[in-house]
């Protein structure tokens, strides 16, 4: 079994955590199918220091829930991590395995939903059974400013984590959104390999995402609540 240590263990669901059964059914079967993965709760990676966190969907079969690390393995994580890469987010050289010595600075990364979901598809109850383990990092991140959420799901439940109104905070791309604690949230669509082959999301379109995020970071003034830009 593979996978990287938590960058904030007392956050973390258990390793075979039984909250939801339809996501434990299909964890138990790949254990048998493929038992040197990692088949569990993919764990909070990164800097627990970060002022930027990115909020993902869930494990891709052969990428985190395989590797144990957050959107390693899959066609996700190249584009993800070049971005970070660029924006000096990142150190060395991502080989997508966990023992590469690729590491975040001043980024961590938490998915929405932490276990494998069928097709990709977490069930709206899964999604909320879930989210305590979106809370509790957050919370536990005191120095995140700035979060990116990547596609609509990890919108929603970064929007209901962070106590937003979900009327006022529409999902779009490069919407921002400030919380009641001056946190921003900046959306994305995610940055799937479907997404990338159809155009939804260009590479442009991406590095624009951690541009502002920097741009916020450095000290420019948050737009108001939910804008959503004409550009």
């Amino acid at each position: 079994m593979i996978g990287t240590p938590s960058a904030l263990p007392d956050t973390e669901p258990p390793h075979d955590c039984p909250r939801c059964p339809r996501l434990v059914g299909f964890r138990e079967a790949l254990r048998l199918e493929h038992p040197d993965w990692w088949n569990a709760p993919v764990p909070v990676w990164g800097d627990p220091d970060a002022w930027l966190a990115v909020v993902g969907l869930a494990p891709g079969k052969h990428g985190a829930n395989r590797t144990g690390r957050p959107f390693t393995g899959d066609h996700a994580g190249v584009l993800l991590f070049e971005t970070l890469a660029k924006y000096g987010l990142a150190t060395g050289e991502y080989r997508a395995d966990p023992a590469d010595g690729f590491a975040l600075t001043g980024a961590v990364i938490v998915n929405s939903v932490r276990c494998l979901p069928p097709e990709n598809k977490p069930t709206p109850a899964e999604i909320a059974t879930c989210r305590p383990f979106l809370h509790a990092p957050l919370q536990a991140l005191r120095s995140v400013r700035v979060l990116v959420a990547l596609g609509a799901i990890a919108h929603g439940s970064a929007v209901k984590t962070l106590g937003l109104k979900a009327s006022a905070a529409k999902f779009a791309h490069l919407a921002e959104h400030v919380s009641p604690d001056g946190r921003v949230l900046i959306d994305s669509y995610h940055c799937s390999r479907y997404n990338q082959n159809t155009g939804k999301l260009t590479p442009d379109m991406f590095d624009a995402v951690f541009a502002r995020a920097c741009a916020l970071q450095g000290g420019v003034e948050p737009p108001p609540a939910s804008t959503v830009p004409t550009r």
